[in-house]
């Protein structure tokens, strides 16, 4: 934690994961009821602990130059809350969110600042991941302000714990390592061959997991309690309550000191790709940013995420549909639903530091035949 607790200037606090402490700082502070407005592009999990927590989404509408939230066209007068998402590690409009109580969802933004400022640092709450920039598998920290705020947050996630093993412990470090290697020894291939057929990936629905309307009915009835949220806030974490014990806290913490000396081959992808045309306008506004994945916007995604895959670069990292038209009896639509349909169905991420293996194809993709709405 000591790198994010100098970054930050924060108090920080150790979790089994980033979806954890999104939880506890929305309970913290939020209050059951409240309306909360979040972008319609994220993780599945996000989505259901926003629920959890017992408030209501409120989808805001998009930019089409980063996939954040459009803040030029939210009224935050009509909202209580707001949960930033930093999609692939291009910030969201902190300073003009923070009229309200803010929880930056940080985790794919670690290294991210925003003139000058580390994103984190921005709202009540920054909520990072130890399972993307330093890619520990699991863990995650959240940063608060001030020491009160940090003993009652610790003592809500120990009401929360669920009891780890070292078994599971060593499980986890041990796919970690394996999956770092696949990524260095160029097996992604047939990594991904094994996963999938031994049916060790979540099944998914396109690219979100089955809503099951009916259960969520059941489980809202719940909120705010967590538990009763566990089938779909876990998925492809499924230990992601379970205390961690030494070994996993270990790897974390080496895994984190990792990460300064992983800036300059991300910085260098960065600035390679943001080069070719079909790249996210944002990417250039500052091509120094050691992003977690470059976005590109792209005609004919799918075909271009198996050809990546045979060239060594796995992609993962697609939220489509948007939330309102994947879960809409639960959210308040966005305003102009538009570009985020358009961003989900033609978005790229690619991971910076493999941008040699990526090239050669990236270069050939061609843009969409329309722009967003």
């Amino acid at each position: 934690m000591r790198l994010i607790r100098e970054r930050t200037g924060r108090r920080c606090l150790p979790l089994p994961s980033n979806r954890l402490g999104l939880y506890l700082a929305l309970r913290h502070w939020c209050e059951p009821g409240q309306r909360l407005l979040m972008s319609p592009i994220s993780a599945d999990e996000i989505l259901f602990l926003v629920l959890a927590a017992g408030l209501r989404p409120v989808i805001a509408p998009l930019s089409a130059r980063d996939g954040n939230i459009d803040v030029s066209r939210v009224h935050l007068a009509e909202v209580d809350a707001v949960l930033t998402t930093n999609l692939y590690g291009l910030p969201d409009n902190a300073p003009a969110l923070s009229g309200k109580v803010l929880i930056e969802d940080v985790a794919h933004a670690m290294e991210t600042s925003l003139g000058g400022r580390p994103l984190g640092t921005f709202g009540q709450a920054g909520v990072f991941s130890l399972a993307k920039h330093p890619g520990a598998g699991s863990g995650g920290v959240l940063a608060v302000e001030h020491e009160c705020d940090l003993r009652a947050l610790q003592r809500a996630r120990d009401a929360l714990l669920a009891p780890g093993s070292l078994r599971a412990d060593l499980i986890s470090v041990a796919t970690s390592v394996a999956r770092q290697a696949a990524l260095r020894l160029d097996l992604v291939r047939p990594a991904l061959w094994l996963m999938r057929t031994f049916g060790m990936q979540e099944q998914r629905e396109g690219y979100r997991i089955p809503l099951n309307p009916q259960s969520l009915e059941r489980a809202l009835e719940r909120a705010p309690d967590l538990p009763p949220f566990d089938r779909w806030v876990r998925a492809d974490l499924h230990d992601y309550r379970a205390r961690r014990g030494p070994v996993a806290r270990w790897y974390q913490s080496r895994r984190l000191a990792e990460v300064p000396a992983d800036n300059e081959s991300r910085q260098m992808g960065v600035a390679r790709l943001a080069e070719l045309p079909t790249v996210a306008p944002a990417v250039r506004d500052d091509v120094r940013r050691p992003l977690f994945r470059v976005p590109f916007l792209v005609r004919d995604r799918d075909t271009a995420i198996a050809d990546l895959e045979r060239r060594g670069v796995a992609t993962g990292y697609l939220y489509d549909p948007p939330y309102d038209d994947y879960a809409p009896a639960f959210t308040e639509p966005s305003p102009d639903p538009g570009p985020a349909r358009w961003w989900a169905r033609h978005v790229l991420p690619v991971d910076p530091v493999y941008a040699g293996r990526a090239l050669p194809l990236l270069r050939g993709l061609e843009p969409p035949m329309q722009g967003p709405p």
